[in-house]
């Protein structure tokens, strides 16, 4: 996969450095470079842009309020790395949903690492794209009456957005490195969403979902069948961890 990106600084050692790196990289492909955040905004309009370099300190419009208008943009927005010699925007980069954030003067090493996240990210979106969610399937009975959950939703970062789910929605939970793929049923898509999985778990009431695997999150009321290493729900085979079996045979015990 090729992520297309810009390189914006008023600099221009610093803006060639930048570009230099980019075409160090095989998965990077720049399609421009630009010495202002105004003559960038004009890029958008014609070029498909998955990723912005971008300093902070420039005149008339700096990269945060670049960032910002961006943001507007919807869903389909380009990530952002900051690059700037100034770690008091950190908290700034962060409210505008960066990517990642380099401090001036950076190494290609930190700048290959920060361009991995934005490999994976870009890999990530595009599977949860095409790949569809579990075909909802037919309920286990549930052992007994529990307590009424007031909170019967949860709210995920996807995007610059804050989604609402209802967690009767939810199959199961699937960690893919620094995101989360939430599969709900009823959904040809399943929701990604920059997060860890042992966050989410903390979220999630324990009555009603179980961590199986390092990996994965199971709705229990959303399990079709259970073997003695895995379960399944709709068409998809989850393994028991070893480490999370105990957990796992105190749920089983509930019926057996």
């Amino acid at each position: 996969m090729v992520v297309n990106c810009i390189a914006v600084d008023d600099e221009p050692l610093a803006l060639g450095m930048v570009c230099a790196f980019i075409e160090q990289t095989p998965f990077l492909n720049l399609v421009g470079r630009y010495s202002s955040a105004v003559e960038a905004l004009g890029a958008f309009q014609d070029k498909k842009i998955d990723l912005i370099f971008l300093d902070i300190q420039m005149p008339n419009l700096n990269g945060i309020e670049l960032a910002r208008v961006l943001d507007a943009r919807g869903p389909n927005k380009p990530r952002i790395i900051f690059t700037t010699a100034y770690n008091q925007f950190a908290l700034e980069g962060y409210r505008v949903d960066a990517l990642d954030y380099l401090l001036k003067p950076f190494n290609y090493e930190e700048f290959l690492h920060a361009a991995n996240k934005a490999l994976a990210y870009t890999e990530l979106v595009s599977r949860s794209q095409t790949e569809p969610a579990a075909a909802a399937p037919a309920p286990v009975a549930a052992p007994a009456a529990e307590e009424r959950i007031e909170d019967d939703y949860l709210f995920v970062k996807v995007e610059y957005q804050l989604v609402r789910i209802a967690l009767s929605d939810i199959l199961y939970l699937e960690s893919l490195k620094d995101y989360v793929k939430i599969f709900l049923k009823n959904s040809d898509k399943a929701l990604l969403t920059l997060s860890t999985l042992k966050a989410l778990e903390e979220k999630l009431p324990a009555k009603r979902f179980l961590r199986v695997h390092r990996s994965y999150i199971v709705s229990l009321d959303k399990i079709n069948s259970i073997t003695r290493n895995a379960l399944q729900i709709g068409k998809i085979n989850i393994t028991v961890g070893d480490q999370y079996k105990d957990e796992f045979n105190k749920f089983l015990s509930r019926w057996v």
